[in-house]
C-alpha cells in the first residue's frame, strides 16, 4: 500500500505531430505500453501513460530495447502524420493528459513553426575521412616542397638537421592546409544544397570500415528527400584518392530541435 500511495502519474513523450484527433498506435511503446496521441488544436503529443520517473536499467540489452522502441514509435508517427518533432529518450512529464495539453498550449507557436520547418524533411549525416599517407604523397609532390628537398640535399651536414626539421614542419602545414581547404570547400557546397546544416566535432572514434583514416569533417544536415540526388552527386565528386565519404540517414531530425528540449519546464526531467 505504501508503494501505491507514493505513485505519481506521468506521460512519456515520443514526439509532436500535426494531429487534431486522438489516435492510438496500440501496444507498441516501451515495455509494450499503449501509445496514443494527446491532441491540442491541430497538433498533438504521442505518449504513453507511465509513472513519473525515468526509465533506468543496468542491463545494456534492455536499454537498447527501450531506445529501439522509442525510435519505432517515432517512425510509426512519422508514417501516419508525415512530420514529427522527435523528443529525446526519457522525456517524461509529471501529471496526466491535461499537463501535456497545457504544455502544448504554452509552446504552440514554437511547435507549429518547427513542424512547418521540418515538414517532409529528415536528418542525414556526412562524414569525411582522410588517409594522411595519401595526402602526404600529394603534398610532397608539391613543386615548392620539391624545391626545399633539393636544397636539403645541397645543405651542409651541420645545417641539415635544422633544415630537415623546417621541411617537416612545412610538409605538416601543407597537409593541414590541404585537408582543411578540402573540408571547407565541401562544407560550403553542402550548405547550399540542404535546408539546414550543423558542424559537429570531428574528434570522434572512426568506424571500423574507415580505420586508419582521420575524420576531418562531420556534418548533420536537414533536407527534403528531393534534394538527395544533388547532394549525392557532390559527395561522389569529392571521393578523391586518400579520401572517403560516409553518408547516413534518413534519421528523425533530433539535431534540429534543441529549442524544444530547452523549453521543457520543471514538469519534466
Amino acid at each position: 500500500m505504501t508503494g501505491e500511495s507514493n505513485y505519481e502519474e506521468g506521460r512519456y513523450l515520443y514526439c509532436i505531430v500535426n494531429c487534431s484527433r486522438k489516435t492510438d498506435f496500440g501496444h507498441t511503446g516501451i515495455e509494450d505500453n499503449f501509445v496514443y496521441t494527446v491532441p491540442f488544436n491541430d497538433i498533438g503529443a504521442v505518449v504513453h501513460s507511465c509513472g513519473a520517473k525515468p526509465y533506468k536499467t543496468e542491463d545494456k540489452e534492455k536499454a537498447v530495447e527501450w531506445i529501439l522502441a522509442h525510435q519505432y514509435v517515432i517512425d510509426q508517427a512519422t508514417g501516419e502524420f508525415g512530420t514529427a518533432i522527435p523528443l529525446t529518450f526519457d522525456t517524461i512529464f509529471k501529471g496526466r493528459n491535461e499537463t501535456v495539453k497545457k504544455w502544448l498550449n504554452e509552446e504552440y507557436q514554437q511547435l507549429k513553426a518547427l513542424l512547418a520547418k521540418l515538414e517532409g524533411k529528415a536528418e542525414y549525416g556526412v562524414q569525411i575521412f582522410v588517409d594522411y599517407d595519401a595526402v602526404n604523397k600529394t603534398v610532397e609532390d608539391n613543386e615548392e616542397i620539391q624545391t626545399l628537398k633539393r636544397k636539403l640535399e645541397n645543405t651542409s651536414s651541420g645545417a641539415a638537421y635544422l633544415f630537415s626539421k623546417q621541411l617537416e614542419k612545412r610538409i605538416r602545414l601543407e597537409k593541414e592546409v590541404s585537408t582543411s581547404k578540402y573540408a571547407e570547400e565541401l562544407y560550403h557546397q553542402i550548405k547550399e544544397l540542404v535546408d539546414d546544416v550543423k558542424l559537429e566535432s570531428a574528434k570522434r572514434e572512426v568506424p571500423e570500415k574507415w580505420k586508419g583514416k582521420h575524420m576531418i569533417l562531420n556534418l548533420v544536415c536537414l533536407m527534403h528527400k528531393e534534394k538527395l540526388e544533388n547532394l549525392g552527386k557532390v559527395l561522389e565528386g569529392f571521393k578523391k584518392e586518400g579520401f572517403a565519404v560516409r553518408f547516413t540517414g534518413p534519421w528523425p531530425p533530433y539535431s534540429f530541435v534543441e529549442k524544444i528540449r530547452e523549453s521543457r519546464t520543471e514538469e519534466s526531467w
